[in-house]
């Protein structure tokens, strides 16, 4: 009997399990022996989509025109919505019709990139760690990943220098990442210079992953790439509402920039998907006009958190700088331990569920990242279960 149709295509085969679906399966087991989990694990926010942008979508259901298909490339009030969001953060212009085109959430877009450029055996530059979907849309894709690593001595920020000369002679694609998941790392403009520099140097493409543009703290603005000057000749720049507007279950995002890079993405989705419900467009404009107020409560709830985290973990014996960005704290783990040990036990005997390092690649060995996804209330009450475990730096 001929069984072969159910062996999975290669790229399946090469890819590890996703770390995600793994602690997924041990949370399941754990709440069936009855733990009471504090889930710290995904970056996925805890509070509620904002009430205009509800009320929004509510209203744009009642619009019959909305109920057919979208328009490939996103309605035309969202992405001009995109653009006006970019000159209002960045003072960078973007053409609406061809510079911008809305995602279903960003990690589509950045694993479909890969598809839409990257040819079995091509070179693409992935720093470790990293977001899984930045070397594992490249991996399926049939690339050549080459890794630099990430390290805290140079805090996290990636040192181009220690990439050889004939690995950025063939390389195709750099994909990176400031505000920086996982490490919550920030890359200051002279790093974006040197970055544009260098990639037009060795024609490069550059894929930047702007996922925490907003959630940042004590004054501090990241950089957007495309604010450095020839940027948009080489490069493009992904961002999501997940993070900052609670939206990570409407699926939406977008991705700007180079207009040839992003035609190649538009003329692959246009044979895989129909796009983004225009009511979530009709949400997510409503989201990006949205008021600085909102924007600055988003960033105050975070600090305050990472601030009590890291005033609880340093009764514990850690010795943690406050990071500028993001909603993740990168937690080293205690000597004689890896990531994954580390990890498994927290998870088995405080039912505190972090992420293995290791999870964001080689380099993120002997870290984990935990997710600032919860009240403070119940961060402390997970600090509480580490004290009475006895788990201590």
């Amino acid at each position: 009997m001929k069984t072969s149709w159910i062996n999975r295509a290669n790229r399946l085969s090469a890819l590890p399990p996703y770390v995600f679906a793994r602690l997924d399966e041990l949370k399941v087991k754990a709440r069936e022996q009855g733990l009471d989990l504090i889930d710290l694990g995904m970056g996925n926010p805890d509070g509620a989509t904002p009430q205009p942008v509800i009320e929004a979508a509510k209203e744009a259901l009642n619009i019959t025109k909305y109920h057919g298909y979208p328009p490939f490339e996103g309605t035309t009030d969202f992405r001009q919505a995109i653009a006006n969001w970019y000159y209002r953060r960045y003072q960078v212009d973007l053409s609406a019709d061809s510079e911008a085109l809305p995602l279903l959430g960003s990690k589509e877009g950045l694993s479909h990139l890969a598809l839409a450029y990257i040819n079995p055996g091509d070179t693409v530059i992935v720093p470790s760690p990293s977001y899984p979907a930045h070397y594992r849309g490249p991996a399926i894709a049939g690339g050549n990943i080459y890794a630099p690593m990430l390290t805290a001595q140079e805090d996290w920020v990636l040192n181009l220098s220690t990439i050889p000369e004939n690995v950025a002679q063939r390389a195709k694609i750099l994909y990176f990442n400031y505000p920086n998941n996982p490490t919550s790392a920030t890359a200051p403009r002279s790093f974006f210079e040197e970055v544009v520099s260098w990639a037009k140097h060795y024609e490069i493409m550059l894929v930047h992953d702007l996922a925490y543009a907003e959630l940042a703290f004590e004054g501090y603005e990241p950089t957007s790439l495309l604010q450095i000057s020839g940027a948009k000749d080489i490069g493009v720049e992904f961002h999501t509402l997940s993070k900052t507007y609670n939206m990570a279950g409407w699926r939406v995002g977008f991705v700007v920039g180079n207009r040839d890079i992003i035609q190649g993405l538009r003329t692959l989705k246009t044979n895989l998907d129909y796009g983004i419900f225009s009511v979530i467009q009709a949400a997510a404009q409503t989201a990006l006009q949205l008021p600085d107020t909102y924007i600055h409560e988003v960033q105050q709830r975070y600090q305050q958190r990472r601030d009590f985290v890291i005033e609880g973990l340093s009764k514990l014996g850690w010795e943690m700088k406050p990071s500028k960005a993001t909603m993740y704290l990168w937690v080293k783990v205690p000597r004689n331990s890896n990531s994954t040990d580390f990890a498994l036990d927290l998870l088995q005997n405080t039912g505190v569920v972090v992420t293995p390092g290791n999870a964001f690649g080689e380099g993120g060995e002997g870290y984990v990242r935990m997710s600032l996804i919860a009240d403070c209330d119940r961060l402390g009450e997970a600090l509480q279960r580490w004290q009475k475990a006895g788990i201590r730096y």
